[in-house]
C-alpha cells in the first residue's frame, strides 16, 4: 500500500490532548459488504447499514480493491452522469484514468486524488489505462461522494487534480503514525483539497503497537474506516478491522491504536479519518444524482436525457479491452 510515504521523525508532530479535551466515543462499528461496481471491479460498500444522519455530509463510499489483477482483468466505469454532489477518487495503489465533459481529466496514480464537483451536471469516465489492462497489476483506492448543500447543487462543475506530493504530511506525537491530509484541517495544518462543504479527509498509516490521537472539529461528525490491518478505536479500545467503519460520537479528539501484530500482507494499520459539518437538508439519492427532492431527481433525469450535462468529447477515453 504505497500511497505517499515519509520519515515520520522529520515531520511536524500532532499535538497531544490538553486537560479540557474530550475523546470521541464509538457509537457503532459496521462491516461493509462486498460487491461490484462499474464494469465489474470489486468494492467494499463502506457506508452500508449506517444512517444518513450519521454520515452527513457524506453520501456513499467504496473501497475499490485491494486486488491483484491478472493481464486483461482490470475494469472501471463507462461514461455516466452526476449531479448535486462531489466525487472524490483517491488512488492508494495503481492507476485510474479520468475524463469529463467539462474538460477535466488525467491519470490518477499512487497517492493522488481527483476531486470532481458535479454540481449542475457532468458526464465522466474512470477506467484503468490501456497499459494496466494489458499488464495487470495492483489496484486499490477509495471513491467518496460528498453532498452539496442546496445553494451549491447547481454550481459550475470543476475538477481538481491533487497529486500525492501535494498532501500535507504530519506525524503522531510519538512518531508511530504518518498522517496524509487530503482536504480540510488538522492541528492547524491544511490539506490541498478545495471543498464546497467543510470537511476533513486524511489517510493514516499506524505502525504495529502505535497509537494515533488527533484533534477533531467539534462541529464535524467523525468516521474511521479501516483500509487494512486491525486495531482498536475510541477511548475504551473498541476492536476494529479491515472493511469496518466506526461512527464516532461528540468530542474533541479521535484515537486509533494498531494491534501489535498485523498479518503478513499488512505491515501496518491503514485508516481513513473523515468528517464534515452536517448539511442537515433533505437528501433524495437515486443512482448518479443526489438532490433535495423527488422533483429535482426527475428534473436531473430529464436534463441528462435532453443533453444538458454536456456531451462525450471527440476521441474520448473509453474502457479498454485486452487484445483490442
Amino acid at each position: 500500500m504505497p500511497a505517499i510515504t515519509a520519515d515520520t521523525l522529520t515531520l511536524p508532530r500532532i499535538a497531544g490532548p490538553v486537560t479540557t479535551d474530550t475523546a470521541r466515543p464509538v457509537r457503532s462499528v459496521t462491516t461493509g459488504p462486498r460487491g461490484y461496481e462499474g464494469e465489474g471491479f470489486p468494492v467494499v460498500r463502506a457506508f452500508a447499514g449506517v444512517s444518513a444522519a450519521a454520515l452527513d455530509p457524506f453520501v456513499h463510499m467504496d473501497q475499490m480493491g485491494e486486488v491483484e489483477y491478472e493481464p486483461g482483468e482490470p475494469r472501471g466505469t463507462d461514461w455516466h452522469p452526476h449531479r448535486g454532489f462531489e466525487t472524490v477518487t483517491y488512488m492508494i495503489d495503481g492507476r485510474f484514468a479520468h475524463q469529463d465533459s467539462h474538460g477535466g481529466g488525467g491519470l490518477i496514480t499512487d497517492g493522488a486524488t481527483q476531486w470532481m464537483t458535479a454540481g449542475s451536471g457532468i458526464l465522466h469516465i474512470e477506467t484503468p489505462p490501456a497499459e494496466l489492462v494489458e499488464s495487470g497489476g495492483t489496484f486499490h483506492g477509495i471513491q467518496l461522494w460528498v453532498n452539496l448543500p442546496r445553494n451549491d447543487k447547481f454550481a459550475t462543475p470543476r475538477y481538481q487534480a491533487i497529486e500525492g506530493g501535494q498532501v500535507k504530511l504530519l506525524s503522531s506525537d510519538d512518531g508511530g503514525a504518518l498522517v496524509r491530509i487530503i482536504a480540510g484541517e488538522m492541528d492547524d495544518q491544511q490539506g490541498p483539497g478545495n471543498t464546497h462543504t467543510p470537511i476533513t479527509l486524511a489517510h493514516a498509516t499506524i505502525a504495529p503497537g502505535a497509537r494515533l490521537d488527533v484533534p477533531w472539529d467539534r462541529d464535524f461528525n467523525a468516521l474511521v474506516y479501516v483500509l487494512a490491518g486491525d486495531g482498536a478505536v475510541g477511548p475504551v479500545g473498541t476492536p476494529i478491522r479491515q472493511g469496518q467503519l466506526a461512527v464516532m460520537g461528540p468530542g474533541d479528539r479521535i484515537s486509533v491504536a494498531a494491534s501489535s501484530t498485523q498479518d503478513g500482507r499488512t505491515p501496518a494499520m491503514e485508516v481513513l479519518l473523515l468528517g464534515g459539518r452536517p448539511i442537515r437538508e433533505p437528501v433524495f439519492h437515486y443512482g448518479p444524482f443526489v438532490m433535495n427532492s423527488k422533483s429535482e431527481l426527475i428534473e436531473a433525469f430529464e436534463d441528462f436525457n435532453s443533453g444538458k450535462f454536456g456531451s462525450i468529447p471527440p476521441n474520448a477515453l473509453m474502457p479498454h479491452t485486452s487484445g483490442r
